[in-house]
């Protein structure tokens, strides 16, 4: 059984969406991860560590198409370049897929990913796609939660967790930093 771990910048608000500020982000407040906070390397630190249990990515078609275009050739993401990737779609074709980023495979359901879950191999990593996450959280198939919680409230936007009516899921803290620019690092396993 592999686990699906989400990984994501947020707002204290809750909010997901926009963090980088790019192009085909539409958030009012785009780039509000970059903007108005002193840096402090070690807050990072997490993106560091993921790469060390990271064997897979998995995107939504809107993370993917953001995605895709700019970090085959950063040198930030070089080591995500050879690794397996899935893109969650029921729209986006084949021939959509870029080429010269290793092997890319278009899931269409929820049930290909709890199939794809239910496999050999090590950690599937989820970066943005609040979308999917939601879905995939609602469906009880993420296992962990790797969160940057940033001393913003947004007051709009994508959030990672939806508001329909639910059981009650309990997660575990796994680890646990403040740094003193205010963001918070939290690491989350789901209870089973």
């Amino acid at each position: 059984m592999r686990d699906l771990v989400y990984t994501g910048f947020m707002s204290l608000d809750g909010v997901v969406d926009s963090p980088g500020g790019g192009p085909t982000e539409e958030h009012r407040s785009g780039g509000w991860v970059f903007k108005d906070l002193e840096f402090v390397p070690e807050a990072w630190s997490l993106k560091g560590e993921e790469l060390a249990d990271t064997t897979a990515l998995m995107f939504g078609r809107r993370s993917y198409e953001a995605f895709a275009p700019v970090w085959p050739g950063s040198e930030d993401h070089a080591a995500y370049k050879d690794l397996p990737k899935y893109v969650v779609s029921t729209t986006l074709s084949d021939d959509a897929l870029v080429d010269g980023w290793g092997p890319t495979t278009v899931l269409r359901s929820t049930e290909d990913v709890a199939a794809l879950k239910a496999g050999e191999g090590g950690a599937i990593f989820i970066h943005g796609s609040a979308e999917l996450a939601r879905r995939l959280s609602d469906a009880g198939l993420i296992d962990q939660y790797n969160l940057l919680v940033f001393p913003t409230l947004l007051g709009a936007g994508k959030s990672l967790f939806g508001r329909s009516d639910r059981d009650k899921q309990m997660l575990t803290l796994r680890e646990s930093q403040s740094y003193s620019n205010g963001i918070l690092k939290l690491v989350y396993d789901v209870r089973r």
